[in-house]
């Protein structure tokens, strides 16, 4: 029916956002295959960790000016194709025998430094313009909490479908494998994706009623004033909401980067076994984005920006805080597994929250402020890549995994202070 287009839309987004968490999740999977062939220890594994996060962090805040200059479609078209590019780059790094140690570590800290700058632009595009335009204020939740669904199951589906490939393949053909999903997110997005509804030749009159009904904030790449970079990284709200995302984010990275990794190596569980758990984890987190997406609509609804995402953040935090922590002091692998799978789900029960709070603030400004946030977040990764290895030689791996539940509390605090309800200042009289 075109009178759905919206869901359509967000069907893309979905399926895009599964794509690329396999193409950025594969490396976590192959981690320590990689690193026996390589020669790589755990230190050089938090070094390449931290080369992605690094490059996404970077980017995130460029990303979201990108996607207001120019739009999500042609931004995330792009970036799309250079992903594929990159996979195969990353199946093809030169091996010790072809090159020093020094070549291939160097060559890995490159290689995902440019695929976490190219995956930068993806959610500030997708959450700050894309969905922010295409859909009414008051029911971003669900679109944003289905497009952290879609990558959480793009993660979960990544270990099972990685490992099955490296038993026939190896590690690099397994990684090869995944490029070709790049180049169709990038066709069918070009081809089906608009920036604003207005713009799409088989949107109604009805719907684009439902989607501008009730909307007192801008679209996001309304035309730019002046001076709204420096409006966005000056706020309050948005610079809290930062840190609050980079304290939610940092036990994310926990799970992304070491999870697997720590299954097989430190609790010695299969490979086939750990593929298998760590889907189980994602697929919980999946159920948790898309809950969270439900709870953040209706809360806001019922208790408006200010309370309604607030309380769903401070609980998902905290409930985070005591999973993780139980978890790592678990001395059965099964409780602890079981009990970070709930850690996990509870941070992505926040995510519809987060963002749908900085479209509530920044208004056509979302995707620059979308970035501002995203960039908080995705430090975090690069925290993480140094801070998990470096705690786990000095203390252990209790200790490295226990300490993320100090983070989670303090950014459950931090929403005590946020206000969702407050636009930007000066946003009022640049959007009449």
């Amino acid at each position: 029916m075109k009178y759905n287009i919206r869901w359509v839309i967000l069907s893309l987004i979905i399926v895009a956002s599964f794509v690329a968490y396999v193409l950025r999740t594969n490396m976590s999977i192959v981690a320590a295959t990689m690193a026996e062939d390589l020669q790589l220890t755990e230190t050089h594994l938090g070094w390449i960790a931290a080369a992605f996060a690094f490059g996404y962090a970077l980017f995130q805040f460029p990303g979201g000016l990108l996607g207001s200059k120019y739009g999500p479609r042609l931004v995330i078209a792009i970036m799309a194709l250079i992903w594929g590019v990159l996979t195969v780059a990353t199946a093809l790094v030169p091996d010790t025998d072809t090159l020093s140690i020094g070549w291939t570590i160097g060559s890995l800290l490159v290689v995902r430094f440019l695929v976490g700058m190219t995956h930068a632009p993806f959610f500030p595009c997708v959450s700050g313009a894309a969905i922010a335009n295409w859909f009414p204020q008051g029911g971003w939740g669900v679109p944003n909490g289905l497009s952290s669904t879609g990558l959480t199951l793009g993660a979960a589906a990544t270990a099972p479908i990685i490992v099955l490939l490296m038993e026939s393949f190896g590690w690099r053909g397994a990684i090869l494998a995944t490029a070709p999903t790049a180049f169709v997110v990038a066709v069918v997005w070009w081809w089906y994706m608009r920036d604003h509804p207005r713009e799409h030749k088989s949107i109604t009159e009805k719907e684009l009623a439902i989607i501008n009904r009730n909307r007192s904030t801008g679209n996001a790449q309304d035309g730019e004033e002046k001076g709204a970079a420096l409006l966005v990284v000056r706020n309050k709200n948005i610079l809290l909401l930062m840190i609050s995302y980079f304290c939610m984010n940092y036990i994310f990275y926990l799970f992304f980067s070491w999870f697997f990794y720590y299954l097989t190596e430190i609790k010695g569980i299969g490979a086939t076994e750990a593929s298998f758990l760590n889907a189980a984890l994602w697929v919980l987190g999946a159920v948790g984005a898309t809950v969270g997406g439900i709870a953040c609509d209706q809360a806001i609804k019922r208790f408006g920006f200010r309370r309604g995402p607030a309380a769903i953040c401070v609980t998902g935090l905290a409930l985070c805080g005591v999973c993780l922590f139980a978890g790592a002091m678990a001395t059965d692998a099964y409780v602890a597994v079981a009990l970070f799978c709930l850690s996990f789900a509870a941070t992505q029960i926040t995510e519809a929250s987060f963002w749908s709070t900085s479209i509530s603030v920044a208004g056509k400004h979302a995707a620059a402020a979308g970035g501002v946030m995203n960039t908080g977040g995705n430090v975090a990764g690069i925290v993480g890549g140094f801070l998990v290895p470096l705690a786990s030689h000095h203390f252990g791996w209790t200790a490295a995994i226990a300490s993320g539940a100090l983070f989670a509390i303090v950014g459950a605090i931090l929403w005590l202070f946020i206000r969702g309800d407050e636009p930007m200042s000066g946003l009022a009289d640049a959007i009449g």
